[in-house]
């Protein structure tokens, strides 16, 4: 999926998009490590030198496919969910979709959990890029906690840190549950535990 443009795209725009597509495609299969040039160009049939002459390396098509991946995550979560009203629908509404996107990614992968394996420990600008989109998301999901509190619809003692952190833990937990021991209660399951973490914060009041 891409973001729709006003106005035709040029031939070497169109083909750097189709690339930048079977990149992102190729990367949510076997992981940013996974993706080489050489795979690329012989999905797309295309020469070596006709991929590079679109992207000046592989570390910079790596970026690329991950401005790519959260720009697809902020149009199918992050817009959506922020459109419902303020407070605890809002947190409600980026949580499900947030779930609905990672059990549509359970045959392929998050590239955001996938890579933060890859590159826990490995410095440069690829962990850099997935450090700072990840931190966008938590921020975004720290602000909806906090209206929720502000709104009244959680109790003023909720720690919405400890809130997103938990809420990030059951992400994690699903996509390791459908992906690796492929459990069919993965995506109910966390579901549950989200309600039984609102039901908590509401609990205090």
């Amino acid at each position: 999926m891409t973001v729709p443009s006003s106005k035709p795209l040029r031939k070497g725009e169109q083909t750097r998009v189709s690339i930048l597509d079977a990149a992102l495609d190729l990367a949510s299969r076997d992981g940013l490590e996974g993706l080489t040039i050489g795979l690329l160009a012989d999905r797309m049939g295309m020469s070596k030198s006709g991929v590079f002459a679109h992207f000046g390396s592989r570390e910079d098509l790596q970026i690329e496919v991950l401005k790519l991946y959260h720009q697809q995550f902020e149009q199918e979560v992050f817009y959506p969910g922020i459109r419902e009203p303020r407070g605890l629908p809002r947190l409600q509404g980026l949580f499900a979709r947030w779930v609905a996107r990672v059990s549509r990614e359970i045959a392929s992968g998050c590239i955001y959990i996938s890579g933060a394996v890859e590159y826990d420990d490995r410095p440069g600008p690829i962990r850099e890029q997935l450090v700072v989109m990840v931190r966008l998301w938590q921020q975004a999901l720290r602000r909806a906690a906090g209206q929720a509190i502000e709104e009244g619809h959680l109790s003023p003692q909720t720690d919405a840190d400890q809130l997103v952190f938990e809420m990030y833990g059951l992400v994690l937990a699903l996509h390791h549950d459908a992906r690796f021991i492929r459990s069919p209660r993965a995506v109910a399951r966390a579901e549950s535990g989200f309600a039984r973490l609102i039901d908590a914060a509401r609990s205090r009041q």
